[in-house]
């Protein structure tokens, strides 16, 4: 139907539910497929049973599910699980983020220490949307300016920042489920994660993680100052 919505997108959030519904009965849940459940509980889930359906359905192995837990209205825990390349990064308030894979015990992340834009490793969702949203007026200019820019969207490009391979990902028009566990692992790796304007929120309409360091800059790029 065109809708990019599949029967394992459906099925992986029912199972999700259900284990997380038997385990804490009190708890709130927030899906991308299923909507919300007991939203004013002061601990909910946030689900996204699959980021990247679109790779999902072309056979693209860089598609995870994502889950986030949220008490009290801040996020603590955020955990991102891509099966087909057996990977999964996880982090908790004070924990400090982690990855680990089928081959390899956990490991520690960190972002990168790359402090200037023209030395940047720059990702993005698709270019053809941010510039149609006019909500990154400058993002242009700012590709050209960086020393490397590559569209990896979804879950992908933001952990690439956790884990120091990149300095930023930039997207818009993602919903809260997308962005949830992403933004736990990435502020816990040392990084930081707001909109456009600077502002730390997950009901925006554009998100810009990075490195820290190059945050601000990038910001006034994105607008169009200077």
């Amino acid at each position: 139907d065109r809708t990019f919505v599949t029967v394992a997108d459906r099925g992986v959030e029912r199972a999700l539910r259900e284990r997380i519904r038997a385990r804490y009965p009190g708890h709130g849940l927030v899906g991308e497929e299923y909507g919300t459940e007991l939203g004013d509980a002061a601990t909910r889930w946030i689900i996204d049973p699959i980021d990247a359906t679109h790779n999902y359905m072309r056979g693209i192995p860089l598609f995870a599910t994502l889950l986030a837990v949220e008490q009290d209205g801040e996020l603590q825990v955020g955990v991102v699980s891509a099966p087909a390349t057996r990977e999964r990064w996880y982090a908790s308030r004070g924990g400090g983020a982690w990855t680990v894979g089928a081959d390899r015990e956990p490991r520690p992340i960190r972002v990168s220490r790359v402090a200037a834009i023209e030395d940047a490793q720059l990702l993005y969702g698709s270019a053809r949307d941010t510039v149609a949203s006019g909500l990154m007026p400058g993002f242009d200019r700012l590709m050209a300016d960086a020393w490397r820019e590559r569209g990896f969207g979804d879950y992908w490009g933001y952990m690439l920042v956790a884990e120091g391979a990149a300095e930023a990902m930039l997207e818009t028009g993602p919903n809260a489920w997308d962005m949830a566990a992403p933004t736990v692992v990435l502020e816990e790796a040392g990084g930081r994660v707001t909109d456009v304007a600077g502002r730390r929120r997950l009901d925006a309409a554009s998100f810009v993680a990075s490195n820290g360091l190059l945050h601000e800059a990038i910001l006034g790029r994105l607008r169009g100052e200077g």
